[in-house]
C-alpha cells in the first residue's frame, strides 16, 4: 500500500487544508526550498477502501487528541469500533495506516477566503486567508494538530518530507505571483524580493498557527495583530 508517488496534491496554505485557486494573470513559481512547514495538500487521486477510509478518519482523530504516539492498532480499534484483526487486515503495517491518514488529511478541506486570490488587495486577502486557516475553532485546531504531527513525520520519512516539500513550493510561487502582481499594480514595494515576501508571510501563518495552540485568542484579536504585521511585510523598506 506504501505508494505515496501516487498522492497528487493540489496547493494548499499551511496546517489546514486550504485549496488556492490561481488567480487570472498570476504565473506559479516554483519556491525556494522552504521544508517543514505544515502544508497538507488535497489529494486528487487515491485508492482507499471504505474500511481504510473509516479507520483512518478515526486514527486522524486520536492524533487531534493525544498526539501521533496514541495512535496504534488496538486505540484504532477502539475508537472506531472495529476488531484489533479487522484493523490489522486494513493495514499490514503501521507505516501503511499512517499513509492512509496522510491521504485522508491531505483530502480535508478547510474554510478559504471567498474573494480572488489577491483581491481586492493582496494585504485585505491575506488578513482573510489567515483569519480562515488559523486554528481559530475546533475544526481548525485539529487540522493543525493533525498536519504538525505528519509535519514531525516528514523530519524522518523522505516520502512524506518530499510530498509536503513540493506543495510548500508550489504554494510559496503562488504567493509570490500574487506579490509581484501587487508590485506592478502599484500597491508593493517594486523594490521588495518578491520571494522573500512570500516566505514572510508563511513564517508569521506557522508562528501564529503553534502559538494559538497553546495561547488561543479571539478572531478579532488576530486580526488586530496580523493586519499590521502583514503590512509591515509588504511595505517593508530597509
Amino acid at each position: 500500500m506504501r505508494d505515496l508517488g501516487g498522492l497528487r496534491g493540489r496547493s494548499v496554505a499551511t496546517f489546514a487544508a486550504l485549496t488556492l485557486p490561481r488567480p487570472g494573470g498570476v504565473q506559479s513559481q516554483e519556491g525556494r526550498g522552504l521544508l517543514g512547514l505544515r502544508s497538507v495538500p488535497t489529494v486528487d487521486d487515491v485508492s482507499l477502501t471504505p474500511r481504510q477510509i473509516e479507520l483512518a478518519d478515526a486514527a486522524l482523530r486520536i492524533v487531534a487528541r493525544q498526539g501521533m504516539r496514541a495512535v496504534t492498532f488496538r486505540s484504532v480499534a477502539a475508537e472506531s469500533g472495529w476488531s484489533l484483526g479487522a484493523v490489522q487486515k486494513a493495514f499490514a503495517t503501521k507505516v501503511d495506516l499512517h499513509t492512509a491518514m496522510f491521504a485522508r488529511l491531505r483530502g480535508s478541506v478547510g474554510p478559504a477566503p471567498t474573494h480572488e486570490p489577491g483581491r481586492p488587495t493582496l494585504h485585505a486577502w491575506l488578513v482573510e486567508l489567515v483569519a480562515s486557516i488559523l486554528p481559530l475553532d475546533e475544526r481548525r485546531r485539529d487540522l493543525e494538530l493533525q498536519g504538525a504531527a505528519f509535519a514531525e513525520l516528514a523530519a524522518h520519512d523522505p516520502e512524506i518530507a518530499g510530498l509536503i516539500a513540493v506543495d510548500d513550493r508550489r504554494l510559496l510561487g503562488l504567493l509570490e505571483g500574487l506579490v509581484r502582481r501587487g508590485q506592478a499594480e502599484g500597491e508593493i514595494d517594486g523594490s521588495l524580493r518578491a520571494d522573500a515576501v512570500a516566505w514572510a508571510v508563511l513564517a508569521i501563518l506557522q508562528g501564529a498557527a503553534s502559538q494559538l495552540l497553546y495561547d488561543p485568542r479571539t478572531e478579532s484579536e488576530v486580526r488586530e495583530l496580523v493586519s499590521p504585521a502583514l503590512a509591515g511585510i509588504l511595505h517593508w523598506s530597509g
